[in-house]
């Protein structure tokens, strides 16, 4: 299996993700649904603390992808949504993901607000397509 990770030198040069990300002869495919900030016994974590939500959500998100025999590494491609976004939630975001990951080269990746989640008092959900040999 090959990425690519594609940043076109007539598009704005991105900090923390890529414009474009190939995959040619992969394996498998995994597609996670929207992690959130919930523990697995279903109890909210970080109640009111984007920072705290996010990291949980990513916490959440690598454990979707060792389900799977994936790793943060594998993914080519996240979505994420914050609830209420303000521009000063950017760094916050900007943390997590660089904890998510650490090295290499980032994920094409799309960050929306929105009104609301499914649930009161979620602040963030993070969804991930990754590519395992």
């Amino acid at each position: 299996m090959e990425k690519k990770f594609i940043n076109p030198p007539t598009l704005l040069q991105p900090r923390g993700y890529t414009h474009v990300v190939t995959v040619e002869g992969a394996n498998k495919m995994v597609f996670v649904s929207g992690q959130v900030s919930v523990d697995k016994d279903g109890k909210l974590v970080g109640a009111g603390d984007l920072k705290a939500q996010i990291r949980q959500a990513a916490t959440n998100l690598k454990a979707a992808l060792e389900a799977a025999g994936a790793t943060a590494a594998d993914i080519v491609k996240t979505n994420t949504y914050i609830v209420n976004y303000k521009q000063s939630d950017y760094a916050a975001m900007r943390e997590a993901r660089a904890e998510l990951f650490p090295s290499g080269d980032p994920p094409a990746s799309t960050l929306v607000g929105v009104t609301s989640l499914a649930v009161e008092g979620l602040m963030v959900e993070m969804e991930a397509i990754a590519v395992v040999r």
